[in-house]
């Protein structure tokens, strides 16, 4: 039974951006950070099932794969990586590859990856600001430059580079063919608006990834009897004894627990495992919005007029 506040990790990458904000104000110093990992608090189980991000894009990330859950138990590894990206902000020629622009055969991709023309075989696509992508494992796919992802995944570490845009990584060519699907991906599914509150954005087989907005002042609870990830883009939130700004995250397991919003409302992201599709239950009202809400601690300037549009 729990509900805490995640701790944020903050990792150096060649691709990464010096300036986090709105996002973050961590002191990084000379370092370019590419990635924000949340994580359970030090010295607690860190073995979630899920893992959340937020990506920094300064340079094209490498071309990779990740394999699925089969092929990761065959070579000694729990799970795969089935991750989606919800993107925050992205520059006006931002895009995103995923999967293949046609079917082709291990050789095929054995000398495109040997003489960089790989580039030129994934199919490279637009991105803009509170698109969805979904990244099956076993997709070949990169991260363009100029963007902002929050991602949930399996908690999984493991990437194949197949490409590195000479970089001086190591690659791993043998394990990521072995793992990769040499073609196009299936067409996406489109978001579906659940409730007023809730928009479901994907729902692979191994967690749900949801849009949730929250009138000023209204309380909800929130059945987090499974693993449950909450991370706010905007307003700011109190879940149980926590309040939350932009960019905070919290986690809850097998706890229901009430949430209130701000007092210019919320919008969050919602993530949590299991199969099936959506719970329906998740949220429910606990009283109607108050527009005598008085201003919470924690609450910003900064943090309160970053509410934008939804996707």
């Amino acid at each position: 039974m729990t509900i805490e506040r995640a701790h944020v990790l903050a990792k150096p990458k060649p691709w990464g951006v010096a300036d986090l904000r709105p996002w973050s104000d961590f002191d990084h110093q000379t370092d370019l950070i590419g990635e924000l990992s949340f994580e359970r608090e030090v010295g607690r189980d860190p073995d979630t099932s899920l893992l959340l991000k937020l990506l920094f894009t300064s340079a094209p990330l490498s071309i990779q794969v990740h394999p699925n859950d089969a092929y990761a138990r065959s070579i000694g590894l729990p799970n795969g990586k089935t991750e989606a990206w919800y993107i925050l902000s992205a520059a006006p020629d931002a895009q995103i590859a995923l999967g293949l622009k046609q079917s082709i055969t291990p050789q095929h991709l054995r000398w495109a990856i040997d003489d960089g023309s790989i580039s030129e075989l994934v199919a490279w696509q637009s991105v803009k600001a509170h698109d969805i992508v979904t990244v099956p494992a076993g997709t070949i796919h990169a991260i363009g430059a100029g963007i902002v992802i929050a991602e949930i995944q399996q908690r999984s570490d493991v990437t194949f580079r197949l490409f590195d845009h000479g970089r001086g990584r190591p690659l791993d060519v043998d394990r990521g063919m072995a793992a990769a699907r040499l073609g196009p991906v299936g067409e996406s599914t489109r978001p579906k608006q659940l409730t007023d509150e809730r928009k479901l954005l994907v729902a692979p087989s191994d967690f749900v990834f949801e849009h949730v907005r929250l009138a000023p002042g209204s309380a909800w609870r929130l059945d987090a009897e499974r693993e449950t990830w909450l991370f706010a883009l905007g307003g700011n939130i109190t879940a149980g004894s926590i309040n939350l700004v932009q960019g905070e995250a919290i986690l809850g397991q097998s706890e229901c627990f009430e949430i209130r919003a701000g007092r210019l409302g919320v919008e969050c992201l919602l993530a949590y495992t299991g199969h099936g599709g959506p719970i329906t239950q998740l949220l429910t009202p606990v009283a109607a919005p108050n527009s005598k809400w008085q201003r919470q601690p924690g609450v910003t300037k900064a943090s309160v007029a970053s509410i934008r549009p939804g996707p």
